[in-house]
């Protein structure tokens, strides 16, 4: 039995459509979105038909020098530990149990926490994959074609159907005393198998996707460019919500105002991602009950739904 994290909000039932109690009960089988919590900054979102993944990495690698068990021995980590350099090697067991089809991926940046699972998921299922340059490049080095990779910059407003994407410009979180920056980027020449400190952030990117009229934007890490989010009024804000977003002045002021207070926030990014998915997430949730109040001081109308791994969240669709 997977780890299921404790729901702060108790009014809001996982699983049960959110506003749905007003719909018209002429109206039962209006089109919905579900959003399903992969764990780290991973989200699946469909309407039941079509399939888009955000940064899905579910092979938790165990690093070296983490602890196997926690003090109560509530669990035991006996997976191998891995190191900078040593080559990484993937949960398929779990990926295929949670991920069966899949019809676009969109990676925020190349982090192995983003990025890692990627290119399995990517040849399983078909999917067409949306990121930046480094994102593209470790796609070709694992064998997945160019007709299934795009390549962004931030800039860009696609049209694909059953929904579109913009994609927005972005910044990675501050790691530690504000002093992170990567100017690296992922050469077209790499050769796998790939190792730990392969996987470079490449460039950071937001995405905003409307899909049957809800619009929801997505980030991969706790920090954002103000600028490039004006004018944009999504009914859900996919938000970065582990410490280092205290790093950032007026974190979620700023975001509220900027992007004019969505109805709903989900927090992304906030879980320990080197354990099991069964492991104790205590202080994790401890630290969302200071996100959450961050939120509802800056917007006390947006509800704040604290997602379960692998439970979906519904939402009715909008006419378009």
């Amino acid at each position: 039995m997977f780890f299921l994290i404790i729901a702060i909000i108790p009014i809001l039932q996982y699983g049960q459509k959110i506003g749905a109690k007003n719909l018209p009960q002429s109206l039962p089988d209006t089109p919905s979105i579900k959003l399903t919590y992969l764990g780290t900054a991973g989200w699946e979102i469909t309407d039941g038909k079509t399939i888009i993944l955000i940064d899905p990495y579910l092979s938790r690698l165990r690093r070296k020098n983490s602890e196997t068990s926690d003090s109560s021995g509530s669990y035991t980590d006996n997976r191998p530990a891995y190191g900078q350099d040593d080559f990484i090697s993937l949960d398929t067991v779990t990926i295929d149990k949670y991920i069966k089809k899949a019809d676009f991926i969109l990676v925020h940046h190349s982090h192995r926490d983003h990025i890692m699972d990627v290119p399995y998921i990517a040849r399983k299922t078909g999917a067409t994959v949306i990121g930046h340059e480094s994102t593209a490049n470790i796609m070709r080095a694992y064998g997945i074609s160019d007709d299934k990779i795009i390549t962004v910059k931030g800039g860009e407003d696609y049209e694909f159907g059953a929904f579109s994407v913009k994609v927005i410009p972005s910044l990675h979180s501050p790691l530690g005393e504000k002093s992170y920056f990567d100017s690296r980027v992922i050469s077209k020449n790499i050769k796998t198998p790939l190792k730990v400190k392969d996987y470079v952030e490449g460039g950071s990117l937001s995405f905003l996707i409307r899909f049957r009229g809800l619009q929801i934007i997505t980030f991969g890490s706790m920090n954002y460019i103000e600028k490039e989010l004006e004018g944009l009024q999504p009914d859900i804000a996919i938000v970065g919500a582990a410490p280092s977003r205290k790093e950032i002045y007026n974190y979620a002021g700023r975001l509220m105002k900027v992007l004019n207070y969505p109805k709903t926030v989900l927090p992304t990014h906030w879980d320990n991602f080197t354990v099991p998915y069964d492991a104790p997430q205590t202080e994790q949730i401890e630290q969302l009950e200071s996100f959450k109040a961050e939120f509802k001081k800056a917007s006390p109308t947006t509800k704040v739904i604290i997602p379960k791994y692998f439970i979906p969240i519904e939402f009715p669709a909008k006419q378009n």
